[in-house]
C-alpha cells in the first residue's frame, strides 16, 4: 500500500520483525510458566506442610528468581525459540543471497499462501470454541491491534521527530505493533506450551488479530499524513 500510495520509507524496517517476535513468544511462554508454577505452589501450599516444604524449598524471594532464570533458559533452549534464534543468526553472519534468490525469493510467497490458507481454515474452526473458553481473549483479540499499533505508531513519531525516520516508517512500525505472530506463534506455543488451548492462541492472532491489524493499515496511513504529511 505505502508502494502503490508513494510513500517512502526505510528498507531495514521488516528485518526488525524477527526480534519482536521472539521478544513476544519469549515473554507469553515465561508469563504462562510462572502461572503454572504459580498456580502449583498455591495447590502445595494447600496441603498439610506445603507452606513449609515450599519456604525450604524456595517457594518465595531469591527462590522465585532463581525459578525465572530457569524458565528463561528452558525457554530459549526449546526447538521452536532456538530455530527462530538459529535462522536470524544465519541471516546475520551468513550470506544467504544465493539461498535466497535460488528458494526463498521464488518459493516464499506460494508457501506463504498455502500456510496462511491453512492457518485461517484452523483459526475458522476454532473461532466458535474460542467463544466458549476465552471470553477476555475475544476483547483483548479484537482491541490489541489498535492499543498496540497506537503504541508503535508514537514510538515512530517520536523517532521521526528526533532523527529523519520516514513517515512510512512511521506506518510500518505501527503495522507491526499491530500484527500478531500467527506463523511462527503457533507452532512455537504447540511445542513450548503443549497444554495451552489452541483455540485461544490461533483463534486471537489469525481468527482476530489479524484481520483487525490489515483493516487498520488505512487509519495508520491517514494519520501519518495527518501528523507529518506523507
Amino acid at each position: 500500500m505505502l508502494d502503490e500510495e508513494g510513500i517512502a520509507y526505510e528498507g531495514f524496517i521488516g528485518a526488525l520483525y524477527p526480534f519482536m517476535d521472539i521478544a513476544a513468544l519469549v515473554t507469553a511462554i515465561v508469563l504462562a510458566r510462572l502461572s503454572a508454577e504459580r498456580k502449583a505452589a498455591v495447590q502445595m501450599a494447600g496441603q498439610p506442610g506445603g507452606v513449609a516444604a515450599l519456604a525450604v524449598g524456595g517457594g518465595y524471594g531469591n527462590g522465585k528468581a532463581q525459578m525465572v532464570r530457569g524458565i528463561l533458559v528452558d525457554t530459549f533452549r526449546s526447538a521452536a525459540i532456538s530455530a527462530l534464534m538459529l535462522g536470524l543468526a544465519l541471516g546475520i553472519l551468513a550470506r544467504p543471497d544465493s539461498v535466497y534468490e535460488n528458494f526463498y525469493d521464488i518459493l516464499f510467497r506460494g508457501l506463504l499462501s498455502i500456510l496462511m490458507l491453512i492457518m485461517g481454515m484452523e483459526a475458522w474452526s476454532r473461532l466458535s470454541e474460542l467463544r466458549r473458553v476465552a471470553h477476555a481473549y475475544v476483547a483483548y483479540g479484537l482491541l490489541a491491534p489498535l492499543a498496540h499499533g497506537a503504541l508503535g505508531f508514537a514510538a515512530g513519531l517520536i523517532v521521526h521527530q528526533m532523527t529523519e525516520f520516514s513517515g512510512g516508517g512511521v506506518v510500518l512500525l505501527a503495522v507491526m505493533a499491530a500484527s500478531s505472530s500467527d506463523i511462527s506463534g503457533p507452532p512455537t506455543l504447540r511445542g513450548a506450551l503443549p497444554e495451552a488451548n489452541p483455540s485461544s492462541y490461533v483463534g486471537t492472532s489469525t481468527g482476530l488479530g489479524t484481520p483487525v491489524a490489515i483493516l487498520s493499515i488505512p487509519l495508520w496511513i491517514a494519520l501519518a499524513d495527518m501528523f507529518i504529511g506523507v
